[in-house]
């Protein structure tokens, strides 16, 4: 599942291609899947309206879209009208989902849910085989806006931090998963993290330390950010808004090396099941 670095890579790279940009026309498929509004309802609320911004909450693509309007043309919206949105559409990835930026000639992969064509002449479509991906429509006018169920791990503060881990009895690995506590925080980066920060996977969260906490809490961060910065891990189908693949992956020092050497101490990379998940770490490095 693309996690917090490969959805915030996707956000960025679809509102550079398409903020300004206007949807003059909605195809939806007829898996029923994908849908938390019924797509006729989305079909008619997204046409004609404009897209102001694209970014991430969480684990989903919020795109802020402005009031409906008639004609083609594609034009940079205002400052006041990028702050003033009354409708957003969310996307969640799931598993195996795609957002990407294309023009109408681009081969049609299989498993297509979504075309949005614009006035500009692209299309953004949503791909998904395996359909654990979700669309949604938001009436900012009749609703509040989509938040993420937990903290954001970016710009959490120490003392928020270490609260969300204070007397919990689960692993710090599974602590770390739970979305409502830090949103978009996944297996990749979850292992990555603890690594970096020393701390072995099965380890309670509330027994860690406030400076064990404040390393984590840091080199999360510090994580996450690389792996933005590198386009986020492709391991399996992930590719950005243009389809191109991340490379974070080439720089995993646990996730998904097992036996491998550790990269600090030489020790070999041990696998173990935490929370039903994989997980990975050096019992020499990680205490």
């Amino acid at each position: 599942m693309p996690e917090l670095p490969e959805v915030e890579t996707i956000a960025r790279g679809v509102d550079a291609r398409v903020r300004g940009d206007r949807i003059i026309d909605v195809w939806f498929g007829t898996h029923r899947e994908p849908f938390k509004t019924p797509p006729s309802r989305q079909a008619k609320a997204l046409e004609g309206r404009s897209i102001l911004s694209v970014h991430r909450t969480g684990k989903h693509i919020v795109l802020e879209l402005g009031a409906v309007q008639t004609g083609r043309a594609a034009t940079t919206p205002s400052k006041q009208e990028a702050s003033s949105a009354d409708a957003q559409w969310i996307v969640h990835l799931g598993m195996t989902g795609r957002l990407l930026v294309t023009l109408p000639e681009g081969p049609l992969a299989p498993h297509t849910h979504a075309r949005l064509t614009l006035a500009s002449g692209r299309e953004i479509r949503f791909v998904d085989p395996r359909r654990f991906g979700r669309l949604d429509f938001r009436d900012l006018t009749r609703r509040d806006g989509f938040a993420g169920p937990g903290a954001e791990p970016l710009t959490i503060q120490p003392a928020e931090f270490a609260a969300l881990f204070r007397h919990r009895k689960l692993a710090i690995k599974a602590a770390l998963l739970n979305q409502s506590l830090l949103a978009g925080v996944g297996n990749i980066y979850a292992d990555e993290s603890l690594f970096r920060a020393g701390i072995r996977p099965r380890r309670r969260a509330g027994q860690l330390t406030r400076s064990e906490l404040e390393r984590l809490r840091v080199a999360l961060r510090e994580v996450l950010e690389h792996a933005i910065r590198l386009g986020g891990s492709s391991v399996s189908d992930y590719v950005d808004a243009e389809g191109v693949r991340g490379f974070f992956q080439l720089e995993h020092c646990v996730y998904q090396r097992t036996g491998e050497p550790c990269r600090n101490c030489g020790s070999p990379i041990r696998r173990i099941v935490v929370a039903g998940r994989s997980t990975h770490y050096c019992a020499k490095c990680q205490r």
